[in-house]
């Protein structure tokens, strides 16, 4: 799987479920959308649980290419939440340490990793996205980009990615 750049093992708290991925990550950024608050509270809320919401109500995820990323272990232990049955975004949990990994836009070209589960090495965050719907009284910094809505930032690296990818939009490898 390695194209010369840098393997990463993304794994949950018990070591059950791991992915592995490959490459540079397309972006790391802080969602502040309704729909990242909700699920990262019902998984939270989950018996022994890791946190997903930071302090602010903000998620922190890396982005990666979904044909850079592949689940190696585990995967019979992975299972969805969905705000809605018909939702194309699941959120994926490891049920056997109730860990949140990663968020699987379906109709997507990337794969979107909470960032607790990758190791560290990692650049900062360059983006608050969808600030908007922050929860009420959260004030943010200045230290990097708070954009109201999607960025075209967010939206040009994506496209670049897909770009690169030769505009397939491919499943994650080992993941039902």
């Amino acid at each position: 799987m390695s194209r010369g750049d840098r393997t990463i093992s993304a794994a949950c708290r018990c070591g059950k479920v791991r992915l592995e991925i490959s490459g540079a990550p397309i972006l790391r950024g802080l969602c502040y959308c309704t729909s990242c608050q909700e699920v990262g509270r019902r998984l939270q809320a989950l018996p022994g649980a890791d946190e997903v919401l930071g302090r602010d109500g903000g998620t922190d995820y890396v982005l990666y290419r979904k044909d850079r990323a592949r689940c190696v272990s585990g995967s019979e232990h992975l299972e969805e939440h969905r705000l809605k049955p018909e939702s194309p975004t699941r959120r994926m949990n490891a049920r056997c340490c109730n860990t949140a990994m990663f968020l699987d836009f379906t109709r997507g070209h990337w794969l979107t990793v909470y960032r607790n589960r990758v190791p560290g090495g990692l650049p900062q965050p360059t983006m608050r996205m969808m600030t908007a719907e922050r929860p009420n009284g959260v004030d943010l910094p200045e230290d990097m980009a708070n954009y109201r809505g999607l960025s075209g930032k967010f939206m040009l690296k994506l496209l670049l990615a897909w770009l690169a990818m030769g505009f397939r939009r491919p499943a994650i490898e080992g993941v039902p």
